[in-house]
């Protein structure tokens, strides 16, 4: 059984993910359409360096079966539990992607571990 297997049978929550992050030239970002994804939500609580090497509070560490972009936002729920598709800064409960890793699978160069680590606040 392969990495993927197993993250695939341990991601059984749902995020709303807002990717294609585009400076809007305000200080924000504009965003492409949400979409549902699944994930494994672990709420962290811990000082980290963005992948810009600014310090932020993580808040959280997403585990997902695809890649996702720095910048970019994530909702721990589904489209269904918001009211339309809002600004991810506009909901109290979304967070800023502010570094991501994929790790390949020992052995394996097809197989692997996706992890996106959230603070607030634009990256």
């Amino acid at each position: 059984m392969g990495i993927t297997n197993l993250l695939t049978r341990q991601c059984t929550q749902t995020a709303v993910y807002w990717g294609a992050p585009v400076a809007d030239g305000r200080g924000g970002f504009t965003y492409a359409t949400p979409e549902d994804i699944s994930c494994r939500w672990e709420q962290t609580g811990r000082i980290l360096k963005s992948q810009q090497g600014e310090e932020y509070f993580n808040e959280a560490v997403v585990y997902v079966l695809q890649e996702l972009e720095v910048e970019g936002a994530l909702y721990l729920g589904s489209l269904d539990d918001l009211d339309s598709a809002p600004v991810p800064l506009d909901i109290e409960t979304a967070y800023i992607i502010k570094s991501f890793e994929q790790l390949p699978s020992l052995g394996s160069t097809t197989d692997f571990v996706y992890k996106a680590y959230l603070g607030r606040g634009k990256g």
